[in-house]
């Protein structure tokens, strides 16, 4: 072979050997070029391997089912282990198209290894048949993107046999009236607020009536202002004698009721000059008989203006002006000084009165205060309810347990899932003396306490020998037994069949007892309970639920536990311990 290409080589001219060599350079380059693309698709696909599965270690996804009827539910479910410390986004919205989410479950969070598990689940549904595919979900982990794989479904019609279904014709429209107005329910909106209203005003108005009788001058000082004004008003020159001598009568009137005699402004002409002459004739006041007779005179004469309509001339009204001014300067010198004592004596009453004063203020505010936060909270509790303004105040445990946030977790070997309020804490994994020869690991999990309004309890335990068979009502008394040993007395027990959602079959007790708190002592109300016991992979599972019935968010929590219970079953090895 080596000789023919020499002699080949040899007869070729300088030409075609210049073409020979400068194709098999282009070859060499080809191969060299296709080479390198193989090496550097392999390195690729090794390293997107590499990176699903680190992904595929982090965030997983799967489907209860692949074949669904239309309209059913298909629950998706995602999986995250993530660091305490790290943000998880899941999907939000319709991002399932061609299938439509119905529901949005909440996230359930677990403890493993020191890592959150986080399981978020959506309700998918289609409303045609076909085969469908499930797109592939994008999840944020610390501003990482992680996507899940995608998933076929198949969605197959509804068989209906028309010939055994009646068909009926679509129903008409019914006119539907209106409901009538609630009007208790605008008394309870109005009723406070005319409350509030009314107290408001009366408040506010005796207080502005104070600071105008603060404000107010003293008696000699105000007369002569109110004298002042009256000469200023232009009642004389138009011929205004009944307001004129109204104001004039109202203003000496006034001196004397707040000066000598406090019922002067109540007081007729003749009351009022009958009861000046009584405190001359008792010496209360060193008033001249001339100044009386005078003031009697010019009450007559405003008596006839303002009843009779007279008309008195500008001479008349203006002598009688200057009059009524020297009453009033007599009577203000008529009027004793007061003495030390009395000073003293005004003065104590004084401090007195703004003490009293200061109480009616603490008193009215502290009223209105209370009356307001009573009228609120009857509105509160008229629109939200009674029962919830009284948990709102005085709190409420198992209403707090109830609407707030929930724990699905599983527990022990074998695993028992269970959903509760509160996360279940290892309370103890060591196997009793006496029975170490027939159990080999136990673990008992709980929240709470049986004196406390809510107590639940989970514990599993592996038998020595699991291919015994196992008396579940044995092992039922012995946990009733255990119960009366930690302060159940005067049970009630009733016995029967229990089934989870999955079908795995137990028994269940449920009943009352009271609670022994001391040697001498125990709680009045009674507490309710319900045991269930599961005989699953050569072992025992029991729950322990116990609470006090407040006949109604007791009972919510009781079935939403009992509803929530089931058992992993796997044939894998046996599952590590939580």
């Amino acid at each position: 072979m080596k000789v023919m290409l020499k002699n080949y080589w040899a007869i070729l001219n300088a030409e075609d050997k210049k073409d020979f060599r400068r194709e098999m350079k282009e070859k060499r380059a080809k191969f060299y070029s296709i080479f390198t693309l193989h090496v550097a698709k392999g390195v690729l696909i090794f390293l997107f391997s590499l990176l699903s599965s680190l992904c595929a270690s982090q965030v997983t996804s799967k489907v209860d089912t692949t074949l669904i009827r239309i309209g059913e539910e298909i629950k998706y479910t995602i999986e995250v282990e993530a660091d305490t410390t790290e943000l998880v986004l899941f999907p939000k919205g319709q991002s399932f198209s061609p299938l439509e989410m119905i529901e949005s479950y909440k996230v359930d969070t677990s403890f493993a290894d020191a890592k959150y598990r986080l399981i978020k689940k959506y309700g998918l549904t289609q409303f045609d048949s076909g085969a469908y595919t499930i797109p592939s979900q994008h999840i944020v982990i610390n501003n990482k993107n992680f996507t899940t794989d995608s998933i076929q479904v198949e969605v197959r019609d509804v068989p209906v046999d028309t010939t055994k279904q009646k068909m009926f014709d679509i129903k008409p429209a019914i006119e539907v009236n209106n409901s009538p107005f609630n009007w208790l329910q605008l008394v309870y909106w109005l009723l406070p607020l005319l409350v509030i209203a009314g107290l408001l005003y009366y408040f506010f108005r005796r207080k502005k009536l104070k600071e105008e009788r603060e404000k107010q001058l003293p008696p000699y000082e105000e007369a002569m202002v109110a004298l002042q004004k009256l000469d200023a008003s232009e009642y004389l020159k138009e011929n205004k004698s009944k307001a004129y001598y109204s104001s004039l009568t109202e203003i000496v009137k006034r001196y004397i009721d707040r000066e000598v005699d406090d019922k002067a402004l109540e007081s007729t002409s003749d009351e009022l000059i009958e009861r000046l002459m009584l405190h001359k004739d008792a010496g209360h006041f060193d008033f001249d008989q001339e100044m009386i007779r005078k003031l009697d005179a010019i009450l007559k004469r405003a008596d006839l203006v303002k009843f009779a309509k007279y008309q008195q001339d500008f001479s008349q009204a203006t002598s009688d002006r200057k009059t009524i001014e020297e009453i009033i300067n007599e009577t203000h010198e008529a009027i004793p000084e007061p003495t030390e004592e009395e000073m003293a004596e005004n003065e104590a009453y004084l401090e007195l009165l703004a003490k009293r004063k200061k109480r009616k203020q603490w008193v009215y505010g502290i009223t209105f205060t209370v009356i307001a936060m009573v009228a609120g909270l009857l509105t509160y509790g008229s629109i939200t309810g009674f029962d919830n303004l009284k948990d709102k105040i005085f709190g409420n445990e198992m209403r707090e347990l109830a609407e707030g946030r929930w724990y699905k977790s599983e527990y022990g070997n074998p695993a028992v899932i269970i959903e509760t309020p509160e996360v279940l804490k290892r309370v103890g994994d060591s196997v009793p003396p006496q029975v170490q020869q027939a159990i080999s690991k136990m673990a008992v999990f709980s929240a709470g306490d049986l004196r406390e309004a809510f107590f639940v309890t989970v514990a599993t335990m592996q038998l020595s020998q699991q291919e015994q068979e196992i008396d579940l009502n044995m092992a039922l008394d012995g946990s009733l037994n255990e119960l009366e040993n930690r302060g159940a007395k005067n049970m009630i027990v009733k016995r029967e069949d229990f089934e989870t959602e999955k079908g795995i079959k137990g028994l269940k007790a449920h009943g009352d007892f009271n609670v022994q708190v001391s040697e001498s002592k125990m709680l009045k109300e009674k507490s309710d309970y319900e045991l269930l016991i599961f005989a699953q992979q050569g072992g025992i599972q029991t729950v322990l639920l116990v609470y006090q019935d407040d006949a109604k968010y007791a009972e919510e929590i009781k079935n939403r536990i009992i509803n929530s219970v089931e058992l992993e079953i796997t044939n894998e090895g046996e599952k590590q311990e939580k």
